[in-house]
């Protein structure tokens, strides 16, 4: 439920049918849930924005103005709209058909997986091409061209300055010289080349990056017996790997740390870095941005982050057994705080000062960010809810999926029970009650 956010702006209307119904309004933004988690939607007409859910996440629908798409558990997709005033659709049945028409030719595709076809701007690709998957795969990404035959064991890469081989596990080689890139306001810059080869995937590697920039890289390894990292601002080396001794040296951001082994028992002094690890039972870490530190691994962890505009500070039990998180703004030191205890309760204030508290809460303190997350399968264990808006002095009680409700602003205090079998009403101009329907007390003005 949105809190109130201004002193015109009303206390949210809801109506209630036990926990089967349940339409909220507030502002401009309406919320409908149908036994949840079967149904519920989400409508704000001012951005032409409106959502629904079935079984979320089996079916969802969202639409922004002419912009649609429907999901079936995020592997059927339909998807139409606009782009000045040019329609296209597109469908996706994950991983088996992908379709798409616009009027745009060039980005039309249809690909019937794993035989045959074209998909573009998909699948973290500009492109790519299957014939009889997996015997040949084309995909291409900026300049770069990779053709995979019998993937993932020999492909060939060709690019600007760029060519490549692969024969794996056995052996790969690619290399490519320094260019350049114009940006969008015509400046150029370098962009480094490089060589790497590998033999007996995962066992040994050479890799020289960032060829031809005044910071070349080198990372070379021969696995399990050592890695290696060479930078004219950073060397590292682990022996033997990934458990060993590890001693780094970071110039750039002033600090050098050892571990033995690494990362169980790590000590780092520096300006950019200190640490202090004894794992699992004690570590500090800090940075100029991030504190950090943990007691009894995973006990206690506890997190303070500094950005130019809010300082974040959290606390952890037991993984997410408790959380305390506290989000402080540096222009005017209001703040946001949430505590949950899971799967007692979660809790919330927000620098307004309105206030949210729910019992029980078996997936909010895992997933606090995800809305549509709570308000399908918070009505379901939420079997205490209260709500509290500083602004408008709306205040809003819910026990038993509304057996017991109660709202209260600064002029009217109004009441259910029942599911709302039962409702009662007292404000300045009198007092009233209403039992299955019927009115027992008239309105007026108290004498």
């Amino acid at each position: 439920m949105t809190y109130a956010q201004a002193e015109t702006k009303p206390a949210p209307a809801t109506s209630h049918f036990g926990p089967f119904y349940t339409r909220t309004s507030s502002g401009k933004t309406t919320t409908v849930s149908i036994l949840p988690p079967l149904y519920s939607s989400l409508k704000e007409p001012e951005i032409e924005h409106t959502e629904w859910d079935i079984l979320y996440p089996l079916i969802s629908s969202d639409r922004y103005g002419k912009e649609r798409r429907l999901h079936f558990l995020q592997l059927l997709s339909l998807s139409g709209g606009s782009q000045n005033e040019d329609e296209s659709a597109s469908t996706t049945v994950f991983p088996f058909y992908f379709h798409k028409d616009s009027p745009d030719e060039t980005q039309n595709y249809r690909a019937l997986f794993p035989f045959y076809g074209t998909v573009k701007n998909r699948l973290l690709r500009d492109q790519v091409k299957v014939v009889m998957f997996p015997l040949y795969v084309q995909s291409k990404k900026k300049d770069v061209t990779t053709d995979n035959y019998l993937i993932p064991f020999v492909h060939l890469r060709n690019g600007n300055e760029l060519k490549g081989w692969q024969v794996w596990p056995l052996a790969g080689w690619e290399a490519k010289n320094p260019t350049t890139k114009t940006n969008v306001v015509g400046q150029t810059s370098l962009v480094g080349g490089h060589r790497k080869l590998s033999l007996a995937w995962p066992f040994y590697f050479n890799d020289r990056t960032d060829l031809g920039t005044p910071d070349p890289k080198k990372h070379h390894a021969l696995l399990p017996v050592f890695s290696s990292f060479t930078s004219p601002m950073r060397d590292s080396l682990t022996a033997p790997w990934p458990i060993g001794l590890t001693v780094t040296r970071d110039d750039e951001k002033k600090f050098r740390e050892i571990g033995a082994p690494w990362p169980f028992i790590v000590f780092a002094r520096g300006e950019g870095k200190h640490v202090n690890r004894v794992w699992p039972f004690f570590g500090t870490a800090a940075n100029p941005n991030l504190a950090s530190q943990f007691y009894l691994w995973p006990f206690y962890r506890g997190q303070q982050l500094e950005t130019d505009y809010t300082t974040i500070k959290q606390k952890r039990w037991a993984f997410f057994l408790y959380v305390d998180k506290t989000e402080t703004k540096k222009q005017d030191h209001s703040s946001t705080r949430r505590r949950d205890l899971w799967p007692l309760f979660t809790w919330r204030t927000t620098s307004a000062g309105d206030r949210e508290w729910q019992a029980f809460a078996l997936l909010e303190p895992f997933l606090p960010a995800n809305e549509t997350i709570a308000r399908h399968y918070s009505p379901l264990w939420a079997l205490w809810r209260s709500e509290v808006s500083a602004d408008s002095g709306h205040r809003s009680t819910s026990f038993l999926w509304n057996l017991y409700r109660r709202e209260a602003t600064k002029k009217e205090v109004k009441g259910s029970a029942l599911f709302g079998l039962i409702r009662w009403n007292r404000s300045d101009e009198g007092r009233s009650l209403k039992i299955f329907g019927l009115k027992l007390t008239r309105n007026g003005h108290r004498k």
